[in-house]
Order: structure tokens, then sequence, then C-alpha cells
């Protein structure tokens, strides 16, 4: 391995979501979210695509539970009671920034109600503060994988354009309330997603769009938010011009699986795919290739005249994206081994080795996409999400022993230096996703494990949910403190 250098301002840190940490899903005058109506379901890596299928009947069914249903975002980890606790212990890593969310519903018990929900604002606010005794940087995303239940039941999710200035009152408000401890933004997690999971991204059920072709209705969805991301970028630049607003993308990242014509052109099929929407963050309009993709299945995308200009004075200050693993694309997939991933399935790659959880991990991909990104986008970049979810074990000793972690860890660090002093990539930050054990967005398992601290709850939520360090804690502290220098795992 060659050395590892970053600069002298990098961001280290971690990151989790509201939705999969927080708790507390109906107290304080919180409102309910999707996620507060996804239920836990045991299943297999083979049935990965099947988590993201959802009804009417389900949300009904969800709307009435009681406490003996196994819907684990409404328990989370409890960081809502435990958040000085979990900040100390982010603080005794080193953490330099801390990327989390804002639960829309917590700060707007139903999304039309005309004044805040008052108790929200002061959690958030509490957060803000014990953060900054700490001097870790908040860096927040305004809508993480939550939509507000009342934006299904009485709309029809983000295909409505009310959406809009709901979020938009929602957003000025965090600002407002907000903006003295946040220089950090994100408007929407992985803002490309919605074609791969509507329900979660956009609250979308599509047994509710039985008047038009549902992939309409999405890209329609989609439009919405671009517009609603775009509003919340230049108020934000308005209010706070120190302010740094970016967006944030699922950087996907697929290899031809061989070298046919075919499957390059594939590839680059799916990579467009991936890239589109973020595309019209940053230069702030529809790439033609997604205009004609629209055009060629015959859909009609509604915009008001003001929309082009919305775009155009919305763009982002910088982009972050997510990455976890690679896949291969073929033109036929017919007999070939598929492998599931971060929400999607590819063609296994028979050069990486594969998780529990059948993720293949990849750090020189992370190399390529870091290249790939500032090549394409010339802005600074944040990798706000990164990781690996395997099921740890408590030994005899009382400890997490955990090299897989530390192992995965050192080579992507290795691979972001690589990229920062070979390559000249403007490289920002690194959140490791999962800092401390959270409830999976993708299988709602607790089992799944990604943190540096372990938090003693099963996937029934059963368990002390006292928090216990793990080795990788120490290693990451390690990586921390020599600012990414000393990777070598003792």
């Amino acid at each position: 391995m060659s050395k590892t250098t970053f600069p002298e301002n990098f961001m280290w840190g971690g990151a989790t979501a509201a939705n999969q940490c927080e708790g507390a899903w109906n107290i304080d005058g919180k409102g309910m979210t999707i996620e507060d109506c996804l239920p836990y379901r045991e299943v297999g890596v083979a049935d990965f695509t099947k988590q993201f299928a959802y009804s009417t009947e389900e949300l009904e069914k969800a709307l009435i539970a009681g406490p003996e249903e196994n819907y684990p975002k409404r328990r989370g980890i409890d960081h809502y009671h435990h958040y000085k606790e979990d900040i100390r212990l982010f603080a005794e890593m080193g953490f330099k920034i801390y990327r989390m969310s804002i639960c829309w519903s917590r700060i707007y018990t139903n999304p039309e109600d005309p004044t805040p929900n008052e108790k929200g604002i002061e959690f958030y606010e509490n957060v803000f503060k014990e953060l900054k005794k700490y001097d870790i940087e908040p860096l927040v995303t305004l809508s993480h994988y939550d939509p507000p239940i009342e934006l299904i039941t009485k709309y029809r999710g983000w295909y409505s354009r009310e959406a809009i200035d709901l979020f938009d009152k929602y957003a000025k408000t965090c600002f407002e309330r907000f903006g003295k401890y946040v220089k950090y933004w994100l408007t929407f997690n992985e803002v490309d997603a919605m074609l791969r999971h509507p329900v979660t991204s956009g609250g979308l059920i599509e047994d509710r769009f039985t008047d038009m072709p549902f992939e309409q209705a999405i890209y329609q969805a989609m439009h919405h938010q671009m517009i609603a991301s775009a509003k919340a970028v230049k108020m934000c630049k308005e209010m706070y011009p120190e302010a740094q607003i970016g967006c944030m993308m699922t950087k996907l990242c697929f290899y031809p699986f061989t070298c046919k014509p075919e499957d390059n052109l594939a590839t680059q099929q799916r990579m467009r795919s991936i890239y589109r929407y973020v595309d019209i963050q940053v230069f702030g309009e529809y790439p033609k290739y997604l205009l004609k993709e629209i055009e060629n299945k015959n859909f009609v995308l509604h915009q008001e005249p003001e929309d082009e200009k919305i775009l155009k004075e919305g763009t982002v200050d910088f982009v972050s994206f997510s990455y976890y693993m690679t896949s291969c694309m073929a033109a036929d997939t017919t007999g070939l081994d598929m492998a599931p991933g971060n929400t999607v399935n590819g063609v296994k790659n028979p050069y990486l080795a594969s998780s529990e959880w059948g993720w293949q991990t990849d750090p020189i991909g992370l190399r390529i996409s870091l290249v790939d990104l500032y090549d394409r986008y010339r802005k600074p970049l944040f990798i706000v999400e990164n990781g690996l979810g395997e099921k740890d074990v408590v030994s005899e000793d009382g400890k997490i022993h955990d090299d897989y972690r530390k192992e995965y860890l050192r080579d992507h660090v290795q691979a972001m230096s690589d990229a920062i002093n070979e390559d000249g990539v403007e490289l920002l930050g690194y959140t490791w996703w999962g800092c401390i054990d959270i409830i999976s967005e993708s299988t709602r398992q607790m089992s799944k494990r990604y943190g540096f601290i372990y938090v003693d709850v099963d996937d029934y939520g059963n368990g002390t949910y006292n928090r216990i360090k793990k080795d990788s804690f120490y290693y990451y502290k390690q990586v921390i403190e020599s600012n990414g220098e000393k990777i070598e795992i003792r």
C-alpha cells in the first residue's frame, strides 16, 4: 500500500438518519412517517428486491397496529433519549463532522400545520448544542426517506405538486431555527433512488395510481423533488451566504461483465440512469438524454412556467454520495449469477468477495467513483455513506472483535487517499454510515450492523440498549487522530 495523506482540514466523521436511530415515534408531538409503517421482514438476500413492495392494505394495517407488531423504525436505537451519550462517544472517536437528518414530522406534526412543533425544534436544538460542545460540525439532511404520512393519505406523495410548498415551509423553518448551528446541508437523501424504492423516497404506493402508468407518476414526483430541492438551495444561500448546501446521490458503480460491445453499452446506459437527477441539481437543467427517455416512454411531464428558472437558480455547492459496493452489467443476464446490493441487483463479479448480505466489497471502485464524479461535475465531493453491514457477535470477554470492519475501512481510506493525491480529486470529508448500530434501511434488521458502537438490541426490540465500543471504535479513532496516515491494523 502507498502512504496515505489527507488535507489538513479533512472532515472525518459518521452518519445516521433520524428514521433509523431516533425512535420516540409518537411522543413530543411527532407525527407519523412512512418509515413508521414499514414492518420487519425476515427475508434472505435472494428476496432482497421484495423489501420495497408495499400496498395501501399494508399501510392501513400499519396505521392501526399495536405495540405487539414489529415496526422497527418506531423504536430505532432510542437515540432520542440517548443522544448525549451517543455524541460523547462520537467525540471520543474524534469526529470532526456528524451527518444526521431532521425528521420533517418531528418539526411539523402534520405538514399542513401553520406553525412548527416546538418540542421537535427543542430536540434538534439540544442535539446541535451537544455537537457544538465537542466541536463537531453537523451535516444535516432535510429529507432522508421519511415523508410524512399525511403526504400519502391526503395527497399522492411527491406526485402532488402541493408537496413542494409544504416542503418549502419545512425547509424555511429549519434554516430559520437551526441556521446558526448548521453550516453544511443536504436536501434529499439519494435523490436518484425513487425509481428503485418510490415508497420511502416519494411516498408513492403503486396501487394508488391506477389512472396512469406508475412509472410516469415517479417521473413527475422526481420533478417536484427537483423543484423543491432547488428552491431550498436558493433559500439557504440567501439566508446564510456562508452556508454550503449540496445534493446526495447513490453512487452505484457497474462494470461491463465482458468486453462485448453490448455489455459496455448496457453499462453506459445504466450509469446514465444513476447520474441523471444529480445532473439537474449541478447544472440546473434537465439533461437531453433524460428528456429523450421521457419522450420515448410517451410520458407527459407537467411543468409550470417558472420551473426552468427555479432549477437554474438552485444549483448545489457540492456533490455528496453513498458508496458501498460494485456490480457488473450484462446485456443478457440469462444463466449468470446475480448479486444483491445497495437497493439494486447486478451480475456477480467473480473477482470480488461477498458479504453475508451478498454485497461485493470493492475499494478500488470507490476510487473509480471519485474520479468519475469529479471529472463529470468539477464540484467538491463528500462521501457521506460508506460502510459494512455484518452480524457482529459479542465474545465471551464482552467485546466485539470486528477485524473485518477495520479491514474494510483501511482499504477504503487507502482508495480515498489515492484519489486525492494521485487523481487530483477534491474531497471534503468522509462519514462512515451507521457509525453506531442502527435499524437497516434495506432490510429493517438490527442484526445487520454497521457501527463502531454496538447497541444491545435485537431484531425484535429485545435488549438493554446499552452501548458497547467495538474494536473498530479504537481503530477509527486511530485513523482520525492521524488524519488518515495511520491505517495499519494492530
